[in-house]
């Protein structure tokens, strides 16, 4: 029992730790705003409970609330302060400003409109992927081009979500209510040389390219598009 105890302990550590490093990373490598998510808290009858005070709550652990989404942050200390206190707080990331967006699909459709993007060539960012919904991230974006763009649209994929200023995403290696968060698709460097000394984060594609290839995956999908609706 014992044996098994410190386990369980040791991988508490280890997860607490690789969480630690993953909000470093994004925050003092790649400048990505990060905070803690809610957590989770025991277990109820239909799974694990958030940490917040919803016992209703419709993403448990995956969403900001103390602290709340205007506290993220690219500083150091405070990050390690954060995962420090809270080891198994997942990572999100503050959308929007000079960080990246997303645009996210439910999980099926997600995985299908990744095939279609790679057949049709298109070089795609880092993808996070969760049991529920997948994320295609891309360049920082305003709302206001995300309004010209979608309205320039004749249609959009009813379950496709936008993630821009005042959002926000959990990133790996979160664990959520609904489970483990991983990357689909890692993050990748810029190609090119850098600056000694100098940051580089991932690369990341325009929304407007993103956003035209998923319409055309759905319009011209033999089923009339529902492949990206689930």
């Amino acid at each position: 029992m014992r044996e098994i105890l410190g386990r369980r302990r040791s991988f508490g550590r280890r997860g607490g730790s690789a969480r630690l490093d993953a909000a470093l990373t994004c925050a003092t490598e790649w400048q990505w705003p990060v905070l803690p998510g809610a957590g989770l808290r025991g277990a109820g009858d239909r799974g694990p409970r958030c940490a917040c005070p919803d016992p209703e709550c419709a993403v448990p652990g995956a969403h900001p609330f103390d602290p709340g989404l205007l506290a993220a942050t690219t500083d150091a200390r405070m990050v390690r302060w954060w995962w420090t206190n809270r080891p198994a707080a997942p990572v999100l990331l503050a959308t929007g400003g000079r960080a990246p967006c997303a645009l996210s699909l439910p999980a099926v459709a997600g995985a299908r409109a990744l095939a279609a993007l790679d057949r049709a060539g298109l070089r795609l960012g880092p993808v996070v992927a969760t049991p529920t919904r997948w994320a295609l991230l891309v360049a920082p974006y305003t709302l206001e081009r995300l309004g010209e763009l979608l309205y320039a649209q004749d249609r959009v994929p009813s379950s496709l979500r936008f993630h821009g200023e005042g959002g926000y995403v959990v990133l790996p290696p979160s664990e959520i209510g609904t489970g483990q968060v991983r990357w689909e698709r890692a993050p990748g460097r810029t190609p090119g040389s850098r600056p000694k000394g100098a940051a580089v984060a991932p690369w990341l594609p325009d929304v407007e390219v993103v956003l035209d290839a998923l319409v055309e995956a759905s319009t011209s999908a033999p089923d009339g598009g529902s492949r990206l609706r689930h």
